[in-house]
């Protein structure tokens, strides 16, 4: 099932490859920084009837070296049918851009990281054709964010790094040390990053620590019901509601200048032009009012302003 922590498992990298320095640096491959990355169509369908998609296809050409794919898998748990949907994803996509592809498996658990490691074979007695290895991102070879420093230096790789540790005993202090980096954004980076951050973590145990812990940021992501997301919609319902209001009170205020105009046209009182824009600059109804009640018996326009 496709959940809001899969899809930003996935998709950060798409917006922010640098998320992929762990997996560069254990491979020995330059770093993203240095390489020209751009996403690809993640579709794999064929003519028949079934549809095929991996999460997320990056086309990586380094500044040294030759290009190759990234395929990335976010997995929340084991699947028995998934090593053969990966097998099937890294030929498809070799044989379609005739380039070398890199599996990527993002895991959240220590348990799922291990399966996700494979190999997944295609074995046919003792005679192995084909064999996928995914390289796993997991808890094990993402570093966890001790120093709120570094949220300033790699948000991404902080935000990255909360989500794939949200179901470590350490997730509350890891939380704790991202929001207190944010502290140092400016208001729209912080929005920014709070929104990956609390839709990642929508279906984890430690969402609600994050929602706690975001009230020093700020966010607003639509669509998702995050907490500056309520706090937005609680304010635009009372300004609504205020608008309303006050849209009533000047309409009212509009009928009572045109019945006192009326009715001084009514009874051939002459109104000059200091006293017409004094009447329909007004917006106390009730002074409007104590002015009209004036306006039936009065004899000059001034009269409005005069106390009996």
């Amino acid at each position: 099932m496709v959940t809001s922590t899969h899809e930003t498992s996935h998709r950060i990298f798409q917006d922010h490859p640098e998320v992929l320095s762990p997996a560069f640096e254990a491979l020995g491959l330059p770093p993203p920084a240095k390489a020209i990355i751009e996403a690809l169509t993640p579709d794999a369908t064929e003519v028949k009837p079934l549809e095929r998609r991996v999460d997320t296809v990056l086309k990586v050409e380094p500044s040294d070296g030759d290009g190759f794919l990234i395929a990335i898998e976010a997995q929340t748990a084991r699947s028995r049918d998934k090593g053969s949907s990966w097998s099937y994803y890294v030929a498809y996509l070799r044989a379609k851009f005739d380039l070398p592809v890199l599996l990527v498996a993002v895991c959240r658990n220590r348990a799922t990281a291990a399966w996700a490691a494979g190999p997944f074979e295609s074995r046919v007695g003792t005679w192995t054709t084909q064999v996928t290895r995914p390289f796993v991102l997991g808890p094990d070879n993402v570093p966890e964010i001790t120093d709120e420093s570094a949220v300033a230096r790699e948000p991404a790789l902080a935000t990255f790094s909360a989500i794939v540790h949200s179901e470590s005993e350490n997730a509350p202090a890891i939380l704790d040390m991202v929001a207190r980096g944010m502290r140092a954004f400016d208001k729209a980076t912080a929005k920014y990053w709070c929104e990956w951050l609390e839709v990642g973590l929508e279906d984890t145990p430690v969402r609600d620590t994050w929602r706690e812990l975001e009230k020093m940021v700020g966010t607003y992501f639509p669509g998702r019901g995050t907490l500056f997301e309520e706090t937005y919609l609680e304010g635009k319902a009372a300004g609504i509601a205020e608008g309303k209001a006050e849209g009533k009170a000047e309409g009212k205020a509009e009928d009572r200048v045109t019945l006192i105009l009326r009715v001084l046209n009514k009874r051939g009182i002459d109104v000059s032009q200091d006293t017409r824009d004094r009447i329909t600059t007004c917006t106390d109804l009730d002074t409007l009012t104590l002015w009209f009640d004036r306006s039936l018996t009065a004899t000059t326009a001034e009269d409005l302003f005069t106390a009996e």
